[in-house]
């Protein structure tokens, strides 16, 4: 059976793309199962720099394969369990182990972006979309509520009145408004070649520092002033002490182009 993810690292920055594109890369079990050990594979490589999540053939993603899904009751109930290490059961987790690497993950969107695809990309760290795109909850058409970690990935991204507006009628809005709802970050038309360029542009600077940046937004988002004060100043008391954060003084003394060592553990 061909793989439903697929994934190619070059110089650092990964590829990893949703392979169903006669099925606009809906997503089933396997897929799922893949996304997270994809993720976690990931996660082991110091040498990694970032990663562009896209979708093959004409959409990114257009949400659950429910017919393939619910052909497998006693799986989907393991699946909605959740791991108690994690706090994420199987949807969940295809989704926040992007929030878990270390490095920035860059969603590119192009056709249908729906349901459980709209949620993998809320967990990336940014989105580049068409304009065309077609960006949707969908949950409600099925009389459900996004629980593949959307609704903690919403109420990072936009309003709360928004979020309930976009949840509730399940409506299909563009690339373009999507960004201006907070959905998306950028319009591109060619939104893989966008993600790249900006991971090699972040790739420039200290994989730790990068790292650190990732660590401290997912960390104190909606902490208070005290607690986010403190992981500022246990994050800059590790870095100082970095080679790579050296390397990067030393660079911008001499007006030169840093050379980084592989990420910190």
């Amino acid at each position: 059976m061909p793989s439903t993810v697929t994934c190619t690292v070059e110089g650092g920055l990964a590829q990893v793309r949703l392979e169903r594109p006669d099925k606009l890369n809906a997503l089933t079990l396997d897929t799922l199962e893949a996304l997270v050990a994809t993720a976690r594979s990931l996660r082991g490589d110091r040498t990694l720099r970032g990663v562009v999540l896209a979708g093959s053939g004409d959409s990114f993603c257009a949400g659950l394969d429910f017919a393939a899904v619910l052909s497998e009751p006693p799986r989907v109930a393991r699946a909605f369990l959740p791991r108690p290490w994690r706090g994420t059961n199987l949807f969940q987790e295809a989704c926040w182990a992007w929030r878990r690497l270390p490095v920035p993950v860059v969603a590119a969107v192009h056709g249908h972006c729906y349901g459980g695809g709209l949620q993998i990309a809320l967990a990336a760290d940014l989105r580049m979309t068409t304009p065309d795109a077609r960006w949707s909850v969908l949950e409600a058409r099925w009389g459900l509520v996004p629980d593949m970690s959307g609704i903690q990935a919403l109420a990072q991204q936009v309003r709360m009145d928004v979020a309930k507006r976009l949840t509730m009628t399940g409506e299909v809005v563009s690339g373009a408004r999507a960004v201006e709802l907070g959905l998306a970050s950028e319009v591109h038309d060619e939104p893989v070649a966008a993600a790249t360029a900006l991971l090699e542009q972040v790739a420039t600077r200290s994989p730790d520092s990068v790292a650190a940046t990732k660590r401290l937004f997912e960390r104190t988002w909606s902490a208070g002033a005290r607690r986010t004060f403190a992981r500022e100043r246990v994050e800059q008391a590790v870095l100082l002490a970095r080679a790579n954060t050296r390397a990067a003084r030393e660079a911008a003394l001499r007006g030169a182009t840093p050379t980084f060592g592989p990420r910190a553990r």
